[in-house]
């Protein structure tokens, strides 16, 4: 491992350097690797391990006409690498485990009984194992039970992955009985194009990315820059006004500075007027939304969040009841002026 220094805090993470691709494709040479489900993570992370070199097969419900043939549309062939859940879960000697969380609880009783000793559960997110008191979703103990976490979404790791950057991705080992948990869960992020590994548990990344999704990364920023549209709007500013200075200025240019070299970065190379602005109400901001934070974090370490997911996301209707919220998203003045204003970016301008 290599010690890097983040912010005085020394952490032991595995990079590509110590543990390149060659690597990982020798630990795995002799495994199957079967990806349960094809939603989200799914489609990625095989995708990307069999342009890696992985002997990788898919399992997919049929039933579930649009997932089963969105894998075949991708090149997985039925009954040669595509398969049932259930069977592709037997012929694995890794079984990873990436249905949604709702569906990792309702399918366990099918997955559970086709996991052989000696093979490998991989999980994305620590949600089942952590919160299994409300999954049901318990180990067998003569099974490796590992974790690669990427630090984005299944569409940023195969975006990232194709242009050649990677994602970062935390890793963890709940259960060793083989004596290759770790390398095996390393190697198998290598394989689906991490950036770097970090060394985390179970319980620090589930309670970690439910209060980062919530927060930062979707729930907070969605709803800080309505209420910036709308106070905008309410004062008299056009939608194209309000939706530039909310949002395309951070996602075109501003997040972009952040990204390539640190907040320090892009406050320096934004105007005097905007960082002396920024600097004053920095502060407010974090000060105003800290009680929200940390509300949100007790929430979710004490299971009211897993709750409420496994509740909703197992409900016969919960694609229609989400579509419905998210065309309210969509429909409403805010995104339709995102629409046209990106529309209007020259990289969309007719020839």
């Amino acid at each position: 491992m290599a010690k890097i220094d983040f912010g005085g805090v020394v952490e032991d993470v595995v990079t590509r350097e110590e543990f390149p691709l060659e690597k990982a494709r020798q630990v795995l040479k002799d495994e199957v690797v079967a990806v349960l489900g094809y939603g989200v993570q799914g489609p990625a992370q095989s995708l990307n391990m069999k342009e890696n070199g992985i002997t990788v097969i898919v399992g997919q419900a049929p039933e579930d006409r649009f997932y089963w043939d969105k894998a075949v549309a991708d090149g997985w062939v039925p009954g040669e690498t595509l398969f049932p859940i259930e069977e592709a879960a037997q012929r694995g000697t890794v079984v990873q485990y990436l249905v949604s969380d709702a569906a990792q609880m309702i399918l366990w009783p099918k997955v559970k009984p086709n996991l052989k000793p000696g093979s490998a559960l991989y999980f994305s997110h620590g949600f089942s194992v952590v919160y299994n008191n409300q999954t049901g979703v318990v180990p067998p103990e003569d099974v490796d039970v590992i974790l690669v976490a990427p630090k984005g979404s299944g569409t940023s790791v195969r975006r990232n992955f194709l242009d050649g950057s990677g994602i970062n991705a935390s890793y963890a080992i709940h259960q060793d009985v083989t004596g290759r948990a770790f390398e095996r869960a390393v190697a198998l992020g290598i394989a689906i194009g991490a950036g770097y590994l970090f060394p985390t548990t179970f319980q620090a990344e589930v309670v970690s990315d439910l209060t980062g999704e919530r927060g930062v990364l979707i729930g907070a920023l969605s709803g800080v820059m309505e209420a910036q549209y709308n106070v905008l709007r309410k004062n008299g500013h056009s939608p194209s006004e309000a939706f530039n200075e909310t949002v395309e200025e951070l996602t075109q240019s501003l997040i972009r500075l952040v990204g390539e070299n640190g907040m320090d970065y892009m406050y320096a190379n934004c105007s005097t007027t905007a960082q002396r602005g920024a600097l004053d109400w920095h502060p407010r901001f974090r000060d105003a939304v800290a009680p929200v934070f940390e509300e949100l974090y007790q929430s979710v370490v004490a299971g009211k969040e897993t709750a409420v997911v496994l509740k909703a996301n197992s409900a016969p209707d919960y694609r229609e009841k989400l579509e419905v919220e998210l065309r309210a998203m969509r429909e409403s003045e805010m995104w339709q002026a995102g629409a046209a204003v990106r529309s209007l970016r020259p990289e969309n301008w007719k020839k």
